[in-house]
C-alpha cells in the first residue's frame, strides 16, 4: 500500500488542517521520506501536534513510526551489493540493456534547453562548488576535471573536507551535486548549508523522492543502472561531459583562450611524455 492509498482510505474524515498536510505530503513524498516533525509544520504552517494527529490518523502510532513505514518503502526497492550479487540472474545481458537504456534516458533528457538551464548557473558564478556521494563520485570528477580546463574557482570537495572548504561559499556562487540513492547524509546536508548561504544549486539525481530535488528547481532525473552489485557511474559521466560541453559553448572565445593558455603550461612544464618545449 503506497501513501495515497493511506490518505484516499481516510480522505473524508480529514480535518481541514489535515487536508493541507496530506496535500503537501502528496506533493513532496520527500517530507515524510527525509523531514523532520518541524520541517513538515513548517511547509504546511501548522503545529507539531497536528502532524502527529495526522500520522495516528493515517494509522500508526507517531510521526516517527510513519516515516520509518515511508522508508522500509523505499529502502525495499533499493539492494545492498550483497543482495544484488545473490540475486543476480543473466548478468551480462541485462547490464548491457539497462546501460544502454540509461544512456538513451540521459541524451533524451538533456536536451537542448534543459542542458542551458543547468549549465547558466556555472557560466558567471564567482565559484564553482562540486559535490558527491561515493557512488556518484565519478560523475563529479569529471566535471571538475572539465571546468577547470575552461574556468577559474572549480573545486571539488571532499567529504571530510566539507565543513573547512564550504566556509568560503556564499552568494553569487554555484554548487552542482551528485548524489542518488541511497543517498548520502553528508551531501544533502551540505547540499541544503549552500542554498541557506545563498549558492545556486544544481542537482544531479535520480528522481522527484530525492532530497535533494526539493531544494532546487534546477535538477535533472537520471535512471542509474546497477552494474552487478554497485551502480553504473556511466549516466553521472555522461551529464558531466554534456554540462561541460554546454559551459564551453556559452564561454566561447573566452574558453577556447584559457585552453591555449593552459596548453602553452603543459609544454613549457613537459606535463606529456615525448613533448618537448
Amino acid at each position: 500500500m503506497s501513501i495515497q492509498d493511506l490518505i484516499a482510505g481516510v480522505g473524508e474524515r480529514l480535518t481541514p488542517t489535515e487536508r493541507r498536510i496530506a496535500e503537501a505530503v502528496l506533493a513532496d513524498p520527500t517530507l515524510l521520506a527525509f523531514g523532520t516533525v518541524s520541517d513538515l509544520a513548517t511547509r504546511v504552517d501548522t503545529s507539531r501536534p497536528s502532524i502527529v494527529r495526522f500520522a495516528t490518523k493515517l494509522g500508526f502510532e507517531g510521526y516517527t513510526d510513519l516515516q520509518r513505514w515511508v522508508r522500509d518503502g523505499v529502502a525495499q526497492q533499493l539492494q545492498t551489493p550483497g543482495q544484488r550479487i545473490r540475486h543476480a540472474q543473466d548478468v551480462q545481458s541485462r547490464i548491457h540493456r539497462e546501460i544502454e537504456q540509461a544512456v538513451h534516458n540521459t541524451l533524451a533528457l538533456l536536451d537542448v534547453q534543459r542542458l542551458k538551464r543547468l549549465a547558466a548557473p556555472l557560466i558567471n558564478s564567482n565559484s564553482v562548488w562540486v559535490l558527491s556521494g561515493e557512488t556518484s563520485r565519478a560523475g563529479a570528477i569529471v566535471l571538475h576535471s572539465g571546468l577547470s580546463m575552461v574556468r577559474d574557482q572549480v573545486l571539488l570537495v571532499e567529504e571530510h573536507d566539507l565543513g573547512r572548504d564550504l566556509s568560503g561559499a556564499g552568494k553569487g556562487d554555484a554548487a552542482v551535486v551528485f548524489d542518488f540513492a541511497r543517498y548520502r547524509r553528508n551531501s544533502v546536508l551540505a547540499a541544503k548549508a549552500l542554498v541557506d548561504l545563498g549558492v545556486d544549486l544544481v542537482a544531479i539525481t535520480d528522481g522527484p523522492l530525492s532530497p535533494l530535488a526539493s531544494m532546487t528547481e534546477n535538477w535533472c532525473e537520471l535512471h542509474i543502472p546497477a552494474v552487478g552489485p554497485f551502480d553504473s557511474s556511466l549516466p553521472s559521466v555522461l551529464v558531466a561531459e554534456l554540462l561541460v560541453l554546454e559551459v564551453v559553448s556559452q564561454l566561447g572565445a573566452d574558453a577556447r583562450e584559457r585552453i591555449d593558455r593552459l596548453e602553452q603550461l603543459w609544454i613549457a612544464t613537459q606535463t606529456f611524455w615525448g613533448v618537448e618545449q
